[in-house]
């Protein structure tokens, strides 16, 4: 199967590729000679640079932001990161990804990066809605049902 990179995949070409359930939304990309490390794999920056990439497209794809004044400003409270397998040059890889819980102002999300049908890397992030001002924003009722009917995500 031929890869599309920096689109977003359907759910049929995440199955041929190999990436299992729950995941339903991702985007292929290639690795490339500046995200080598002194090891001569990935570094693990790159990682956090693919997730923050994602999560930009998911975002605008699923209309919670287009990061205009009056979106909400949605920032990383914590992530966690598991490398599972070395990643090399000029490897194609597939990010996905997943709200899992809701809460008030916040939301967990659910990442993973396969290349070659293997789970290489895993996370999990809090992001949190803020106001200009800084104070946190509830998130909408469209916001919340539109992560409710695309990821499954559930209430805290």
């Amino acid at each position: 199967m031929k890869i599309s990179y920096l689109t977003p995949l359907a759910e049929a070409e995440l199955r041929q590729l190999g990436i299992p359930e729950p995941w339903t939304y991702g985007r292929a990309d290639r690795t490339r000679f500046g995200e080598l490390d002194a090891l001569a794999h990935i570094n693990n920056t790159a990682y956090l640079r693919w997730f923050e990439t994602f999560r930009i497209h998911y975002f605008r794809d699923y209309g919670i932001s287009n990061y205009t004044p009056e979106d909400p400003r949605i920032v990383l409270r914590r992530v966690e990161v598991d490398y599972l397998a070395e990643m090399l040059l000029e490897e194609d890889y597939v990010v996905v990804g997943r709200t899992r819980e809701l809460r008030t102002t916040s939301f967990t999300m659910d990442y993973a990066i396969f290349s070659g049908g293997t789970l290489r890397c895993t996370s999990s992030a809090v992001l949190v809605l803020l106001e200009a001002d800084g104070t946190k924003r509830p998130l909408s009722d469209a916001i919340r049902q539109t992560l409710i009917a695309r990821d499954g995500a559930g209430q805290a």
